[in-house]
């Protein structure tokens, strides 16, 4: 079988001089033979890197959280990859990435990753891209999901899970990624996710926000901003951006040097996006939060996912900083809008993937694209093609438009069906989403008896009327 092949520019598209259905018989060749090892090698290291972010969004939510939901968030992340992967493996990939697709979405021509083996996606088989574009997929619904965040039942999310990434996800990758889709025709960049992953999840995540409503006692002294153990967002924050260079330099589809500037790029953009959040907060507060560096360092590695394979090195500079002030300044949205965004997934995913898209229209350069050994023409304004913000600007735009309303949608049906209402009680609310949902706590009873048991006596009630396993847990 032949190792060569004709570069396409713009994007990852597959060969087409491969016969089709499985790019070859395994009975008949080595199908493995076609493909450089180090490229295959590292593509796989990059997809274990992106599933390394997804408990690292949980623990990034837990840490944000109060501390008697702080297990549900760790849950929801877990879940969704194991609930998407079976999405993914048994119509999501096909949905997405088919090579018959329309412009909107794909058949089911891979149902079941039928088909789905040794075809070329340019440097690796094509059972290889399906793995890894399903990573995304996984830490995308992971994004949304965080909205449920201290009143949201587990029951509708998991099925929302099913249904958000077969609505919403899939037809936002094919129209983006696949070369067959209107915004990846019209001449989109989008390297690593700008729309498909953080606009698609933020505004998801503000419009399950706006479903659910306000948690119990918002706008009150009940419910000040008090994220419950740092450590833990400093854990997530640590797991995410060592899972971004997977993310984004992986998306290079090879080991070359295209990769490794989107590494370059991709640590220095989250590396100004933390310092700028921290001053930010510093000239009001005058302390060094660690909660705002880590904040910041999720915004710059937001803004620039879409951009990370088509600008230099120095662009990354820009990303941060402008990506990390807009994210800082967009947390304030929630309180004009009345949304209660508890984790602020909008203001750093929405607004941080709608800055990198737009960005990525100032910066990109042809150079940087050639450095996978493809041909690309004029891509930026840096190389002069002034039109590139109009296709920015109208892929960001559809996606945005689309996830929110299409989730607000989904949702409104959800809660009409009968054992699928959103909002978990009262009673739970106040018990905690770990204990009312999942039985189980990440840590004691101690949130639980500043909310329902406030005096002394009560405590030490309540102290006696739990299980002997449990009592030990409550601090006198």
């Amino acid at each position: 079988m032949s190792t060569e092949f004709t570069p396409v520019p713009l994007g990852i598209p597959w060969r087409t001089d491969i016969p089709l259905p499985n790019g070859g018989d395994s009975n008949l060749e080595n199908l493995s033979a076609s493909y450089n090892p180090g490229n295959v090698g590292w593509v796989i290291v990059a997809t274990a890197f992106v599933l390394l972010m997804i408990p690292g969004v949980g623990f990034f939510y837990s840490g944000l959280a109060r501390r008697k939901s702080a297990l549900s968030l760790i849950w929801l992340s877990m879940m969704s990859v194991a609930v998407v992967s079976f999405q993914w493996f048994f119509w999501g990939y096909s949905l997405a990435f088919s090579q018959t697709s329309g412009s909107y979405i794909g058949d089911l021509n891979h149902i079941g990753l039928r088909n789905v083996l040794a075809a070329p996606r340019t440097f690796i088989p094509d059972l290889l891209y399906a793995v890894y574009q399903g990573m995304f997929s996984a830490i995308t619904v992971a994004l949304a999901i965080g909205a449920a965040a201290e009143r949201g039942r587990m029951l509708p999310c998991i099925v929302f899970m099913v249904v958000w990434s077969t609505i919403i996800y899939d037809p936002i990758a094919c129209w983006t990624w696949n070369p067959t889709g209107w915004s990846y025709k019209m001449g989109g960049l989008d390297f690593a996710g700008g729309t498909p992953v953080h606009i698609s999840s933020g505004s998801a995540a503000l419009a399950y926000s706006l479903m659910l409503g306000k948690r119990r006692g918002h706008g009150t002294h009940e419910l000040n901003y008090r994220p419950h153990n740092v450590t833990h967002i400093v854990l997530g924050t640590v797991f995410l951006w060592v899972g971004w260079f997977g993310f984004n330099g992986g998306s290079a589809l090879g080991a070359n040097l295209r990769a490794v500037m989107a590494c370059v790029v991709t640590n220095l953009s989250a590396s100004v996006g933390g310092i700028t959040w921290c001053l930010l907060d510093y000239r009001l507060e005058r302390k060094w939060s660690t909660v705002g560096f880590c904040s910041g360092v999720i915004a710059g590695l937001v803004a620039i996912t879409p951009g990370s394979g088509y600008c230099p090195a120095w662009s990354a500079v820009i990303f941060g900083i402008v990506g990390s002030a807009a994210c800082n300044y967009a947390t304030k949205l929630k309180f004009v809008i009345g949304v209660d965004d508890a984790l602020d997934i909008f203001a750093v995913h929405g607004v941080g993937g709608l800055v990198g898209n737009v960005l990525t229209a100032f910066f990109a350069t042809h150079y940087v694209a050639n450095l996978d050994g493809t041909d690309n023409p004029p891509l930026g304004w840096l190389d002069r093609h002034w039109i590139q913000i109009g296709f920015q600007l109208a892929d960001s735009v559809a996606g945005f438009a689309y996830s929110f309303c299409g989730t607000c949608i989904i949702l409104f049906v959800m809660n009409l069906v009968p054992g699928l209402s959103l909002r978990a009680s009262e009673e739970a609310e106040v018990l905690g989403i770990d204990d009312a949902e999942l039985g189980e706590f990440a840590y004691d009873y101690v949130e639980l008896v500043r909310e329902v048991v406030p005096d002394t006596e009560g405590i030490h009630k309540l102290s006696s009327e739990l299980p002997p396993h449990h009592g030990h847990h409550i601090e006198k």
